[in-house]
């Protein structure tokens, strides 16, 4: 009788809860702390173009994927180093791409529905840097930064791989999760298919002069 309950208990994990994050180490989460401003440095602006954002979710069924455009952003080099800056991003800008059609529309919407993102009250997330350490490896920075996401405010930590720096131009990228509860995006998902607790995104940033 034990061992059928045991198995009854884990064919339910396997259609109902149990399901797996994104790949990705979680970034460090804590309350939002005041930025503090460089009085040095060079400003570069983010080429919007070249940078990008691209986000991971999964579910029990699967995972979709897709990206969101930054809308503007400015980053402070110094001494050859990246010590402050910040972007917006544009949360009308949801693209999917892993479905077509009315697939696509309608996951699409969903994202921007108060399920999710709230992008009809909350159209812009933004990220401000507040700290930049030096990492364990050479051309790895950590970064900590204010992201406000439907108008809830956290600090995240993460690390970032930082293959240029200088006073004309930066190129970095940062791989990570977060925790999409700490912001208020609470939608679980349908009761045999559950949505990952966490999400991650993929953060490609371009600047110049």
């Amino acid at each position: 009788m034990e061992k059928v309950l045991l198995s009854l208990a884990a064919g339910a994990c396997l259609l109902v809860s149990c399901v797996s994050n994104p790949e990705g180490k979680k970034a460090e989460t804590t309350d939002s702390v005041e930025a503090t401003v460089s009085g040095s440095g060079n400003a570069l602006t983010v080429d919007t173009a070249a940078s990008s954002v691209v986000w991971t979710g999964r579910k029990v069924s699967g995972q979709h994927h897709g990206t969101v455009k930054i809308k503007t952003g400015s980053l402070t080099v110094d001494g050859g180093k990246l010590v402050g800056g910040n972007f917006v991003i544009d949360l009308n800008t949801i693209d999917n791409q892993d479905l077509e059609g009315e697939y696509k529309g309608k996951l699409e919407g969903h994202l921007k529905s108060a399920d999710f993102f709230d992008v009809e009250n909350h159209p812009e997330a933004t990220f401000e840097i507040t700290g930049v350490k030096d990492g364990a490896e050479a051309g790895v920075a950590v970064i900590s930064g204010n992201l406000t996401l439907r108008g809830v405010t956290k600090n995240i930590t993460f690390d970032a791989h930082v293959a240029e720096a200088s006073d004309t131009s930066l190129r970095a990228t940062a791989d990570f999760n977060i925790a999409r509860e700490d912001w208020g995006v609470n939608y679980a998902g349908q009761a045999d298919d559950l949505i990952s607790k966490e999400i991650n995104l993929k953060i490609t940033l371009v600047a110049g002069a």
